[in-house]
């Protein structure tokens, strides 16, 4: 798809920052390093009318509010440098487990998956049904963003993570994490039923969005030409060492191996202390470095991290305020960085984006 990106009104210089986007996978520097002007999921900030129960859900499922919602938020909106105008349909981090049969819960920002598996015998009542009412709701999502987005915008797939996350979203953090000392098979046949259906299960979506001409993207908002894919493991901050590497690893790994652009999702610290094994993945271009907040907000403390993914000749997404770009680009070299910055202003963006031609 390289050399043939879509035409987008909202962004005239969308092939150049693509061309940018897809020197960032392959370890190379064009003129500066890609930057997207968001702070990470600042698109979950903000909510809508306050709204309760059946009100609520039916809010989550309504293809035209949310639509409307994101065509009105691009009006008079500049893209600048590789900032994406990217819908992706939502109904919430979950949604994978909710493919399943385990039902949602919503709140205003989020959902989460209501716990369903209580003993081995609920295990047998999960089957992939790839046309339960949360399938039907992102392809209905999908269908009609595919409408409305020829010259206008970007559309993506939805949050895609299977393997042991899903399997604690159906379980519980608590019984899985007994399940992994009291009964390793029973938690491993979870794992393995969370992976089985993945690779089918993200065709459905890649395959309509590439025939619509669609680059690959998700929530992260960086497109790429092939199968693009954010592997994850949150629940990866409860695990050991020797328990990451045998219930995490193996299926990280064939994740990995079916798509062409994998960037990694490090959720903070405790995602980190595995971070010698993660750089091992194959297929994984870059790695997206989210801090979190309080005391681990400030990036300079994750200096020395930042430069070991770029010492192993990969990629890293950083998020970081624009107040403390001068120090960091004093200590770390541009290749490989994939700068995410919450800026307050479009003079703010185009400072930052000349600052950036100069770096060295």
């Amino acid at each position: 798809m390289s050399g043939q990106w879509l035409e987008l009104e909202s962004k005239k210089d969308f092939a150049q920052c693509m061309e940018r986007v897809e020197a960032w996978f392959a370890g190379e520097l064009l003129d500066r390093p890609p930057v997207r002007f968001t702070r990470h999921n600042a698109e979950f900030e903000t909510g809508g009318e306050q709204l309760e129960g059946e009100a609520l859900r039916a809010r989550w499922f309504d293809v035209d509010y949310h639509l409307k919602s994101f065509v009105d938020s691009m009006r008079g909106k500049r893209f600048n440098g590789e900032t994406f105008p990217v819908f992706w349909p939502n109904l919430g981090p979950d949604v994978y487990a909710a493919f399943y049969g385990c039902p949602l819960t919503y709140g205003d920002l989020t959902s989460w998956a209501q716990h369903c598996v209580k003993s081995k015998e609920d295990m047998a009542k999960l089957r992939y049904d790839p046309d339960n009412q949360y399938m039907r709701g992102i392809e209905a999502f999908t269908r009609r963003a595919l409408e409305l987005a020829p010259g206008r915008f970007i559309v993506g797939y939805t949050d895609l993570h299977p393997g042991i996350d899903t399997a604690v979203a159906w379980r519980g953090q608590e019984e899985f994490c007994l399940d992994l000392y009291d009964d390793p098979d029973f938690a491993k046949a979870l794992i393995k039923l969370a992976s089985t259906d993945f690779e089918s299960i993200y065709d459905r979506f890649h395959g309509p969005l590439r025939a619509a001409g669609q680059p690959s993207v998700t929530w992260m908002g960086i497109p790429a030409a092939g199968k693009m894919h954010v592997p994850s493991c949150d629940f990866a901050s409860m695990l050991s060492p020797e328990h990451f590497d045998e219930f995490v690893y193996p299926e990280l790994e064939r994740e990995c191996r079916m798509m062409s652009h994998n960037v990694f999702h490090i959720d903070g610290k405790g995602v980190a202390r595995h971070i010698d094994r993660l750089l091992e993945l194959p297929g994984v271009q870059g790695y997206q470095w989210v801090q979190g907040v309080g005391e681990d907000e400030a990036i300079m403390q994750w200096v020395p991290l930042i430069r070991k993914i770029q010492d192993m000749g990969k990629g890293v997404v950083v998020d970081l305020k624009p107040n403390e770009l001068g120090a960091f680009m004093e200590v770390v070299g541009p290749r490989g960085i994939y700068l995410c910055i919450g800026s307050s202003s479009e003079e703010e963006e185009l400072a930052i984006l000349e600052k950036l031609t100069k770096w060295r």
